[in-house]
């Protein structure tokens, strides 16, 4: 097993073994992964089998401060492999890999974000057998809520909500016009702001970069009434997950119930017809020292139920 370090000229092949994996989303394309390149220096890498000259897995990674993540700049990096690669094979590549690791010199740590289980198109956890058996342990647990689309049981709270916003005269629609995703942004902006003291991970320009490079998996939806945009969520859209990226809503909206109508409406498979299930994202802070548990009721009112995003670190 030769292990090689991305660069530019590996775009073809990595972009077609993300796809051919088990694990990988849209996330982990190069036209993703490299929009915030300037911030992140990247040290992915390929596990090839040298007798075919044929990749067997990825591993989407950063390096910063002696400490190699994958990924610095994902939510979930891990190692990514097709179908056929099994439990021995994917230890032969994390054992590798760490003794690879070891002899970089500005190497010390490395830090594992794998992905969770939700995502998968098939079963795929060899990786933490492989984590296990190279001594990492688990240094962060978040827990966001997630359902099966269509199937979660609303609350009495959340459906009343739902019925406000109706006799409100909300609606509901996705929209694809840069002046309604300007619109949207300036009310996330200004919620995060106030009540948060922080900003969007991506600028307005960013996630337009990236909208426009993945039209079909960057997904926008507002409340409006009379055509303004009280409330609205970015949705990215996996192969098996729909994946509550952002979301919020203004003052206006929050008194007439514009989430619980939100949320109501995109729990249909006619939203998503090709996706299991809905995540409605990190309920935690602090690497999972915190919950929030204002934010996990209000999920947990829609039919959401908890999935642990794990972080383990391997000293080198």
């Amino acid at each position: 097993m030769q292990i090689v370090r991305y660069s530019p000229d590996d775009a073809g092949r990595w972009d077609a073994a993300v796809r051919m994996s088990r694990q990988g989303t849209f996330l982990h394309l190069r036209n993703y992964m490299d929009y915030h390149a300037d911030r992140f220096m990247d040290c992915s890498l390929l596990f090839i089998d040298g007798k075919h000259d044929c990749v067997r897995g990825v591993l989407p990674a950063t390096l910063a401060d002696g400490v190699l993540t994958s990924h610095g700049g994902l939510t979930y990096g891990g190692l990514l492999t097709p179908d056929n690669v099994g439990a021995a094979e994917v230890l032969e590549m994390m054992t590798g890999m760490t003794d690879w690791l070891r002899r970089m010199t500005d190497c010390r740590r490395f830090v594992y974000k794998p992905v969770p289980h939700i995502y998968h198109t098939t079963l795929a956890e060899e990786d933490l057998y492989a984590v296990f058996r190279l001594g990492g342990r688990l240094t962060g647990r978040s827990v966001s809520q997630a359902m099966e689309i269509g199937t979660g049981k609303v609350t009495t709270l959340r459906r009343r909500g739902h019925t406000k916003a109706l006799k409100a005269g909300l609606t509901v629609e996705e929209v694809s016009a840069e002046s309604d995703w300007e619109a949207f942004w300036n009310v996330l902006t200004a919620v995060l702001t106030e009540r948060h003291g922080r900003v969007p991970v991506h600028s307005l320009a960013e996630i337009l970069l990236l909208r426009s490079r993945f039209p079909e998996a960057i997904r926008l939806f507002t409340v409006k009434r009379d055509g303004t945009v009280l409330a609205g969520c970015v949705v990215y859209v996996t192969a098996r997950v729909a994946h509550l990226q952002y979301i919020a809503s203004g003052d206006e909206g929050c008194g007439c119930g514009a989430l619980d109508l939100l949320l109501t409406e995109l729990n249909t498979r006619d939203r998503f017809p090709f996706c299991r299930y809905f995540d409605f994202g990190i309920s935690t802070e602090q690497g999972g020292a915190v919950l929030n548990e204002g934010l996990t009721f209000q999920k947990e009112g829609f039919g959401g139920r908890g999935v642990c995003y794990d972080e383990y670190e391997i000293e080198l």
